[in-house]
């Protein structure tokens, strides 16, 4: 025994002990700079951390990081397993493979997975920051056999009909934002209201005009041929502030007449005549009206916003690709997809567009958007394929269905409850399930 315990085994021991403590490094490293929030890093960094942006740089290829420290924990605890069984076989005979494999397996599992990853998952931007820097050279060392394992993993997934991007992260940042408004409102540390704000925010650039617009079969406007008085009257009497003019048919919109810039010109032609409201007959309306300002139904939301800002106006006409007239849309359409319903004193008095009922129904007005009825509801109806819930009873019956016929698709029942024309105008749903079809 006294020959066994010499200078060869005191070096063996000490040399499993560091490679025990690199592969503790590396599994507490990859455990930190994945699990590490990039905002957070991203504030520290700007705050002037070095280590914070070291930690930013090294995980913007994380297929090549988690290659190199997968390639060093792999061979650190290989060479450290084979020394210990070399150790024990030395003193204990054949006997020391069964019990190197055991004690390798209790020391790897404690002090180099474990402990190290507890560690790093609790404070994972501060270990980050501090493991980035080592962790950056090592990456840089083992780049070239790192990138000859990638080359090969992805020639095998090629051969099974799978392509790989290394510049495709697996969840967008708006997915991880969503994910975690979800999270914490289902913890109850976020509000439903702040989930919907903030979701709405986030969804702007990924819907476009034609969701959110007015249809044009729903437009208030007036003819620019009608008597001034006439168009005077028009115009008071409409909740509206602003108001499409048309010459001729209602598709060719010449211009949008303004309520204040009406009355400052009535005002005008008052004080300058006879001071009746009689030489309001005189007023020409196409000296008044502001050009009317066109947008494709395309226009992605929050490029729509940014153009209503730069240009001082919240009012456009929308149109499709051959240039007909397909709806309204104003700066407040758009902010109500943020903060939800906007109304004031001057909003016609309506009826809800979504009531319960008694029995668990709920009356639905056809117009209203999938979108909002998910939002007052929390189902999950998918919006995909149509933008309102008459548009979806109608894509999924492929046909307009009569006053009381019943579909069931979704997870949900509807019955048309409200038919005009060829427009549904009401429906009663019901879920069939709680919570609405299931998310897959």
């Amino acid at each position: 025994m006294e020959n066994t315990l010499d200078f060869a085994f005191w070096l063996t021991a000490g040399s499993i002990i560091l490679l025990l403590a690199l592969s503790a490094f590396f599994s507490g490293s990859e455990t930190a700079l994945t699990a590490a929030s990039r905002a957070k890093l991203r504030a520290q960094a700007d705050k002037g951390e070095s280590g914070a942006q070291t930690a930013l740089e090294v995980t913007e290829d994380s297929e090549r990081l988690i290659g190199a420290i997968l390639l060093g924990n792999n061979v650190v605890n290989i060479l450290s397993a084979s020394l210990a069984t070399a150790l024990l076989t030395r003193v204990f005979g054949q006997s020391g493979v069964a019990l190197a494999t055991l004690v390798m397996t209790v020391l790897v599992l404690v002090f180099s997975e474990v402990l190290p990853k507890t560690y790093a998952i609790t404070l994972p931007e501060k270990v980050a920051s501090k493991v980035a820097g080592p962790i950056r050279v090592v990456t840089l060392v083992l780049a070239p056999i790192v990138a000859i394992v990638r080359m090969i993993v992805r020639g095998i997934l090629y051969a099974f009909g799978m392509r790989t991007d290394k510049n495709t992260h697996m969840f967008s940042i708006h997915e991880e934002i969503a994910g975690a408004l979800a999270l914490g409102q289902s913890e109850g540390t976020v509000d439903k209201e702040d989930r919907d704000r903030l979701l709405g925010a986030l969804d702007l650039g990924n819907r476009t005009v034609e969701e959110i617009m007015l249809h044009r079969s729903q437009i208030e406007m007036i003819d620019i041929e009608e008597d001034p008085d006439a168009i005077l009257t028009a115009v008071l009497s409409s909740p509206h502030t602003r108001l499409p003019l048309y010459r001729g048919e209602r598709e060719n919109v010449v211009g949008v007449i303004h309520s204040k810039d009406l009355l400052r010109a009535v005002e005008k032609v008052v004080r300058g005549g006879d001071g009746t409201l009689e030489s309001v007959a005189d007023l020409d309306i196409s000296k008044v009206m502001m050009k009317p300002y066109f947008v494709p139904e395309t226009t992605p939301l929050d490029e729509q916003m940014q153009e209503f800002l730069k240009r001082r106006t919240h009012f456009a006409l929308v149109v499709d690709e051959y240039g007909d007239l397909r709806g309204l849309l104003t700066l407040e359409d758009i902010l109500e997809e943020i903060v939800g319903e906007i109304t004031d004193e001057f909003d016609p008095k309506s009826e809800k567009r979504l009531k319960p009922t008694e029995n668990g129904d709920y009356i639905v007005d056809g117009a209203m958007t999938i979108r909002d009825l998910n939002r007052e509801t929390d189902w999950t109806l998918p919006d995909d394929e149509a933008n309102t819930v008459a548009g979806l009873v109608i894509h999924e019956a492929q046909t307009i269905p009569t006053e009381g016929q019943v579909f069931s698709f979704h997870g949900f029942r509807f019955e048309v409850a409200g038919r005009k024309d060829n427009r549904i105008t009401r429906l009663k749903i019901r879920p069939l399930i709680p919570g609405g079809y299931p998310e897959s």
